[in-house]
C-alpha cells in the first residue's frame, strides 16, 4: 500500500521547488505545474513501472510523454526527487546551456525526458507511436501521456485521437489536465470545446474522470481503474479535474499565473503555505 503521508510530503516539496525555480529566473509556468504536482508525484512514485536506470529505448517499462511541455518545473522537480538526476541541478532551470530548459528538450540528454515538447498538440501523436512500438516489440508495458485542456483546441489532437481508436491502441492512457484555464483566460472564453468526455467517447475511447485531481488517493484509485481498462481494444482517456495554482492561495483558480513568476514577497508567501518537508536544493 502506498504511504500517502510520504507522497503528501513529497508533493509539498515539489511545490516549493516549482516556486523557487520560477522565481530565481523570473520566468516559467507555475500555475499548471502546481496544479499537476499530485499527478506527477503519483505517476512517478506509484503508478508507472520503470527500470532503475534510464535509457531512451524504454523497452520493458512504462513510458511517459509530457505534451504540455510548459509545465516543465513540476516535471523536472519530480524527476530529480525520483533520482533521475541530482536535485541541486534544479538550480540551473532556464539558464543558458542548462539541461533544464523552459520546455523539455532531448539533445542535452536529461534523464527522464523522451521528447522535446512545448509545441502544443503533438504529444498525443508521439504517445500513440510509442504505444504502437510497444505492440510491435511484444512489450506489454503501457504508455502514459499528459495534455492540457486548452491544448485540445489544436486540431492535430483529434486526428490522433481518431487514429488511436481506429487502430485499437489499447496500451495508452492519456490524461487531460482539466483545469479550465489557458494563457489568455478560461478555456470556455477562448474557445469552448463542449463536453470533452462525450467527444472522446464519440471518437471511440474509454473515458474515466477523476473529480478530485489534486487528491492523491483519488488519483491513485482513478489511475488504477484506468490501467484496468487497458488491453480491451480501446485507448483510455482520464479527465483529471485540477485547480491551476493549487497549494498557493493567490495563484489558484486563475489564468493569471499561467506564465508569471512570483516576486520576492510572493515567493515567501507561497513557501510559507508549503512548509519544507524533504529539504530545498
Amino acid at each position: 500500500m502506498p504511504n500517502i503521508q510520504q507522497l503528501e510530503d513529497l508533493t509539498t516539496q515539489v511545490r516549493r521547488d516549482i516556486l523557487r525555480m520560477v522565481h530565481k529566473v523570473n520566468s516559467g509556468h507555475p500555475g499548471g505545474s502546481l496544479g499537476c504536482a499530485e499527478f506527477f508525484v503519483s505517476l512517478f512514485n506509484e503508478i508507472m513501472e520503470t527500470k532503475e536506470s534510464f535509457d531512451m529505448d524504454g523497452i520493458g517499462e512504462d513510458l511517459f510523454f509530457l505534451s504540455n511541455g510548459h509545465i516543465s518545473p513540476v516535471y523536472y522537480s519530480v524527476l530529480a526527487r525520483a533520482n533521475y538526476f541530482p536535485v541541486d541541478e534544479l538550480n540551473t532551470f532556464r539558464l543558458v546551456n542548462s539541461r533544464l530548459q523552459g520546455h523539455p528538450t532531448t539533445h542535452e540528454g536529461l534523464p527522464g525526458v523522451r521528447i522535446a515538447s512545448g509545441s502544443l498538440g503533438q504529444g498525443m501523436s508521439v504517445a500513440i507511436g510509442a504505444a504502437e512500438a510497444k505492440k510491435l516489440n511484444k512489450d506489454n508495458h503501457l504508455i502514459y501521456s499528459l495534455h492540457g485542456d486548452g491544448e485540445l483546441q489544436e486540431g492535430q489532437n483529434w486526428e490522433a485521437i481518431m487514429y488511436a481508436a481506429g487502430k485499437k491502441i489499447d496500451n495508452l492512457i492519456s490524461t487531460i489536465d482539466l483545469n479550465g484555464q489557458q494563457i489568455d483566460g478560461a478555456t470556455d472564453d477562448v474557445l469552448p470545446m463542449g463536453n470533452i468526455k462525450e467527444k472522446f467517447e464519440a471518437f471511440g475511447w474509454t473515458v474515466l474522470e477523476i473529480e478530485e485531481g489534486n487528491n492523491l488517493e483519488a488519483i491513485l484509485y482513478g489511475m488504477a481503474k484506468a490501467k484496468a481498462e487497458t488491453g480491451k481494444g480501446k485507448p483510455v482517456c482520464v479527465l483529471l479535474k485540477t485547480i491551476m495554482g493549487n497549494g498557493v492561495d493567490f495563484m489558484m483558480h486563475t489564468h493569471a499565473w499561467h506564465g508569471k513568476a512570483p516576486n520576492d514577497e510572493q515567493l515567501e508567501i507561497g513557501l510559507a503555505q508549503n512548509a519544507e518537508t524533504l529539504g530545498d536544493y
